[in-house]
């Protein structure tokens, strides 16, 4: 497995080798003794799988809130989606800045993200799914979300906002400079 940086720390897109025959291929997608192997010691204790329809539906920007707080590692099994963060630890030195990868059931990418980061993607085709582990089980409690086309933020998605297709909540969701950030003051 390839494992790449991006310029916001502990964001990391990996690379899973294909092992391919006449049949297809093979890939391992995760491996805990692999990835600890590289520094990456996490326990996923549930997956979620999304299916969008149309392209240009947005799902985020989102969060779990201290104690459930959230690392994930997210992969597109069908279609194709652009896959954001935003670092969200007041005291990082990339603090409110973004990173944005694209990811397809053909390049076979996924996104290890951290905790103290907001999460959200668009889907660039019809019929997108997308697969993510995560370390933390959802607790409505602790669930929230920051808007995708905040200005501050200034995440380029590649649709005009008004074309988004949106649930009510992410329509709702307050701007980055109203939200009351739950991931405490310390640089991580």
């Amino acid at each position: 497995m390839e494992i790449r940086t991006t310029p916001l720390p502990g964001l990391l897109v990996l690379h899973p080798r294909r092992h391919a025959d006449a049949r297809g291929w093979f890939s391992e997608t995760w491996n805990r003794a692999t990835l600890r192997g590289h520094g990456i010691d996490l326990d996923f204790v549930q997956d979620n799988h999304s299916f969008s329809t149309a392209p240009g539906t947005v799902r985020g920007l989102h969060y779990q809130a201290p104690p459930h707080a959230q690392a994930k590692l997210v992969r597109c099994t069908g279609g194709v989606i652009l896959d954001v963060a935003v670092d969200a630890r007041p005291g990082s030195a990339t603090f409110g800045r973004w990173f944005g990868v694209e990811l397809s059931a053909d390049n076979g990418l996924q996104l290890l993200i951290p905790e103290g980061f907001l999460h959200g993607f668009v889907t660039r085709s019809a019929g997108a799914e997308v697969v993510y582990k995560c370390t933390a089980a959802y607790a409505p409690a602790a669930d929230g979300a920051v808007r995708f086309d905040d200005p501050d933020l200034g995440i380029d998605w590649g649709i005009a906002p008004a074309a988004a297709i949106l649930s009510d909540k992410d329509r709702a969701a307050p701007l980055w400079r109203d939200w009351a950030n739950p991931f405490g003051t310390e640089a991580p």
